[in-house]
């Protein structure tokens, strides 16, 4: 089989990348058929790099990158860690969003389906935004938090990271449409209208009890509450119905801020269907690709069910504690290695959006510190980003349209909410 090819190339003092040569699937004794999905010559691939890497970096470089969800003020809100230095334990930190060519760094703000029923949602996005406030403090000169797109020009010209902030899962507005002007003032600037469950105001995806079919009617009110304030839409992690119901109502552009496409993943309805990417694009918005391995590979998301189906063969008189469910999950995946996805996984997701639709209608939401450790092997942090770059123009893309997938697209959808508020009377609040 041919091995990995590392090559190493520094974007800045800061950091330096490595570019992973993509191109066959994890394989295994006991599955010979999926030994080798591609065999790419070692010459070949070595001609594609000293070709397309140094090109690669100066593109991720000069070139705007959005990344719409990224969740680092949850994982502040367990563990503390100083993000201004580059860190071994971390998928985003100051140094490497900057060795990585990041500008734009959406900040989620996320609160559980368990914080919700212990009424302590308000008090956690809280936290977690004043996390996002004080780490723009302790560098000023490197990043600055941000509220309006004209925010994002002024920060970008400056050589500062924008830090802008989503709130995943509307449960911190306790169901009244009215805190939407709370949390505005905060700067939520898109809202995740739920998340692992259904709460006030739509069915989660993850959820059986689809308790609304679609949304409530207060998710119904916020849809247009959101649209007149000038706060983006997010429809991951609702249900199909639920995704519709936004569709019609919303007179503003809606986005998936991290979600992939079902069609790699048949069943998987965290992601979403070709119908409905057209559906989105048709309206203006767009679908921002999750790079978790098992939102883009079949084989990632097999092995999850299979390791739930053996925790509940072996949970099955529900006697287990957390503890021996622990050492079971451990035991599981170091007899059963987890099959990580490439960066052209990534890549096929952009590349189906495109041929659905158009360039105009898809981006990324890494979901960097939110999917665990199932990030493909080439996609590991906010460093990498050079590396999906590389992908693109090995597949074609002119550098026109790589800049609408890295940021511009997401920009003229943000725009575009804000020009609907203004419409309503309410234009945009900026800091910068």
């Amino acid at each position: 089989m041919t091995k990995t090819l590392v090559l190493c190339a520094s974007l800045t003092a800061l950091a330096v990348i490595c570019l992973t040569q993509y191109g066959y699937a994890q394989s295994s004794d006991d599955e010979p058929e999926e030994i080798i999905v591609e065999i790419v010559d070692t010459r070949e691939s070595l001609r594609f790099f000293q070709r397309h890497v140094g090109e690669a970096m100066r593109l991720a470089d000069s070139m705007l990158i959005v990344d719409a969800h990224i969740d680092a003020p949850m994982k502040q809100y367990y563990e503390s860690r100083d993000l201004t230095i580059r860190r071994d334990d971390t998928e985003f930190d100051i140094p490497r969003s900057f060795a990585g060519g990041l500008n734009v760094a959406f900040m989620s703000i996320y609160t559980s389906a368990t914080a919700a029923t212990e009424g302590t949602s308000k008090e956690i996005a809280e936290i977690e935004i004043d996390f996002v406030e004080n780490l723009a403090k302790q560098v000023p000169k490197l990043a600055g938090v941000a509220t309006c797109t004209q925010d994002i020009a002024v920060l970008r010209e400056q050589g500062r990271l924008a830090l802008p902030l989503g709130m995943e899962n509307g449960s911190p507005l306790g169901g009244d449409v009215t805190q939407l002007g709370y949390w505005y003032d905060k700067g939520i600037r898109y809202i995740t209208l739920t998340h692992s469950r259904s709460n006030e105001f739509a069915d989660s995806s993850y959820d059986e009890n689809e308790r609304w079919n679609g949304l409530s009617e207060p998710g119904k009110d916020l849809v247009k509450e959101m649209n007149k304030k000038g706060v983006i839409i997010d429809i991951s992690h609702l249900t199909d119905r639920a995704a519709w119901q936004v569709l019609e109502l919303s007179t503003a552009p809606v986005v998936a801020t991290h979600s992939s496409l079902r069609h790699f993943i048949p069943g998987f309805h965290r992601n979403m269907s070709d119908e409905m990417v057209v559906a989105l694009a048709e309206q203006g918005g767009l679908i921002m690709i999750n790079f978790g391995s098992s939102f883009v590979s079949a084989r990632a998301r097999d092995w999850a069910n299979n390791l739930t189906a053996a925790i509940d063969d072996f949970n099955q008189d529900q006697n287990k504690s957390r503890d021996e469910i622990r050492e079971f999950r451990d035991e599981y995946r170091a007899q059963n290695p987890y099959p990580y996805a490439y960066v052209s996984n990534v890549a096929d997701h952009i590349e189906r959006v495109v041929e659905l639709t158009s360039v105009d209608h898809v981006g990324f939401g890494s979901d960097f510190e939110g999917v665990g450790p199932t990030l493909p092997y080439d996609l590991k942090d906010v460093s990498q980003f050079p590396n999906l770059v590389a992908e693109l123009l090995h597949r074609g893309y002119s550098e026109p349209e790589i800049e609408k997938i890295l940021g511009l697209n997401f920009m003229r959808v943000w725009e575009q909410v804000e020009q609907i508020g203004a419409e309503f009377g309410n234009p945009p609040t900026c800091r910068h």
